[in-house]
């Protein structure tokens, strides 16, 4: 999730980061998945695993940084295990993958060796086996219903309202910081545009693609508001522990592909859960 800015008058995203870029790339990524969604919505899928495994590839690289291996090829495999498990077999299945995945990651790492640097690098491909395939298999959830395509759809817009909305309102009317010490750029004037513009959106969203009741939209709109701003603040104190800016260089103008899965991460639970109990698939 982008960060808002407390500056009257930016030029950039984020210090030395190019804003037409970013935009021209954010937009890019949109357009291509919500199309992917309704070309065949198994396409998504893919998508979705690739860049799950990228962002692996990404975490790895950082914990690196402190001295902490992951052991990325278990990790591989048990994310593509579990996203596909999600999809063709439900909710029990994303959770055994996902277990069998940190059984994996586990033993993988003691047959290697073991002591204190085992523990720490086993405890660390737990966490990203957590993070990453685990979370980002609620998408898949969402995605198997046969509404999918359009419930995935209003899980991302919503993250993207609230991302806009956010930076809009911040950059025009940030003042106070909402958490200085995590993430100093981002205000509290920024976070109720982020209210607005997702409520918003989760009310028109909601009504055109189910014909659900507004008050379904504003619980998406403020449960997204709260999921995606924790996961924004989550991965921004991940990075400030690691010294690092970005995640990763993969995508022009936004860093890595982490960077960009922060807020989906953490909503696609909460997208899930709220649709499947207020908006149940027909």
């Amino acid at each position: 999730m982008t960060e808002q800015s407390t500056i009257a008058a930016p030029k950039t995203l984020r210090p030395g980061r190019d804003l037409p870029v970013a935009v021209v790339v954010g937009v890019t990524l949109l357009v291509g998945v919500v199309a992917s969604l309704f070309i065949r919505k198994e396409i998504f899928g893919v998508v979705a695993i690739v860049a799950i495994c990228a962002a692996l590839w990404e975490l790895a690289q950082a914990f690196a940084r402190r001295n902490i291996h992951l052991p990325l090829l278990p990790l591989l495999v048990g994310a593509v295990g579990t996203l596909v498990s999600a999809y063709l077999a439900g909710p029990e299945a994303l959770f055994v993958a996902f277990m069998l995945t940190v059984g994996g990651v586990v033993v993988w790492r003691v047959l290697d060796g073991s002591g204190e640097a085992a523990l720490r690098d086993a405890s660390a491909g737990a966490f990203a086996a957590a993070y990453l395939p685990f979370l980002a298999g609620f998408a898949m959830l969402l995605l198997a219903e046969p509404d999918g395509p359009w419930r995935v759809m209003l899980f991302i817009l919503l993250v993207v309202a609230s991302d806009t909305g956010g930076y809009a309102v911040g950059v025009l009317l940030g003042r106070h910081p909402l958490a200085p010490s995590v993430s100093p750029n981002k205000t509290w004037e920024g976070l109720l545009g982020s209210v607005v513009l997702a409520s918003v959106v989760g009310v028109v969203g909601v009504q055109a693609a189910f014909g659900g009741e507004p008050l379904v939209g504003v619980v998406m709109g403020l449960a997204t508001v709260v999921t995606a701003t924790l996961g924004d603040l989550a991965e921004s104190m991940l990075k400030r522990d690691l010294e690092l800016k970005d995640m990763g260089r993969l995508v022009p103008g936004h860093g890595g592909i982490l960077d960009r899965l922060d807020s989906l991460l953490l909503t696609a639970p909460a997208a899930y859960v709220i649709l499947a109990v207020l908006q149940p698939a027909g």
